[in-house]
């Protein structure tokens, strides 16, 4: 059984490659290109090039097969490990690393790199392609990821995450200048109506979404700022700084459409981490440095206003 998906581009001289990432859920460029090369993606009925560049109102086809049963395979693949015992792993996760398999990513996951890590002390409740994954964040955001070992473990945290007392705090580079210091966004969070890539502000069937944020520091154009998580959506920062103007440098899916600072990617790491172990229920707190990629945009963007 084939799932097509159509959809109407609408910007002109985006490559098609990069088109269909931007609005196929868990879908690469380098996938799109197979499948482009493959004959699976006509535009306006037509086969095209990978390199095809669309024009405005032009009628995008993909067809796709039904997802293979893929075994899990563990591979050693070198992972950043800061906390670790027989319940809880935390892992600081590199910019670009895909968090479990799906659709153009089949392996070379976190997940692989945990299975071979800690062989079958991994909770199963996540599921065959997403043991002991207690919350998820972007391939390329960075920074700290919390993984249940068992089952136990793995129910005390997801209430950890329910009840809003998981405590997650961000840093990232946004454009503009942001003029409160402090401030907070409510607005909830659901699949966007059209794109499936993305998520939107929705105003019926959304989950709630809080984010808290301080401006670190300012500089011409652009802001560093912390962001605080009350609850967790999918690309919740991401959505709730575009809502108030200012989109993450790099965010080629809700920010500009351009690579920005030499990223393509969202600049946005998680930082800081607390959490109540599920054994000992005393707190834990962890926290990562900014990673290379993410000083280097700051070194970019000039000295901070004073």
């Amino acid at each position: 059984m084939i799932n097509i998906i159509s959809f109407t581009a609408d910007t002109a001289g985006e490559r098609i490659d990069a088109l269909l990432a931007r609005n196929v859920a868990d879908l690469s460029r380098s996938a799109a290109q197979r499948l482009i090369e493959e004959g699976a993606v006509q535009v306006n009925g037509a086969s095209i090039k990978k390199n095809y560049k669309a024009n405005v109102g032009d009628n995008v086809e993909l067809s796709l097969p039904e997802p293979e049963n893929v075994e899990i395979v563990p591979q050693d693949i070198p992972i950043s490990v800061v906390f670790e015992d027989d319940d809880v792993i935390v892992i600081n996760k590199k910019r670009g690393m895909v968090v479990h398999p799906a659709p153009g990513h089949p392996d070379g996951t976190l997940v692989n790199a945990l299975l071979h890590h800690c062989g079958d002390s991994l909770s199963g409740i996540g599921g065959e392609k997403r043991p002991g994954i207690v919350h998820r964040i972007d391939m390329d955001t960075s920074g700290l990821l919390i993984v249940a070992k068992n089952d136990y473990a793995h129910r005390f945290l997801s209430d950890q995450l329910s009840d809003h007392s998981l405590y997650r705090v961000y840093e990232a580079v946004v454009y503009g200048r942001v003029k409160d210091d402090f401030g907070t966004v409510d607005a909830p969070i659901g699949r966007h109506p059209v794109d499936r890539k993305r998520m939107a502000i929705v105003p019926k069937g959304g989950r709630e979404a809080v984010t808290h944020y301080e401006v670190i520091n300012r500089y011409r154009g652009y802001t560093h700022i912390r962001c605080r998580l009350e609850t967790g959506r999918t690309h919740q920062i991401r959505v709730h700084m575009e809502k108030i103007g200012h989109p993450l440098v790099g965010d080629m899916v809700y920010g500009r459409k351009r690579a920005e600072k030499g990223l393509e990617g969202q600049c946005l790491h998680a930082r800081e981490l607390r959490f109540i172990h599920p054994r000992t229920e005393e707190e834990v707190r962890l926290s990562s440095e900014l990673p290379d990629y993410f000083k280097e945009v700051l070194s970019k963007l000039g000295e901070p206003e004073n």
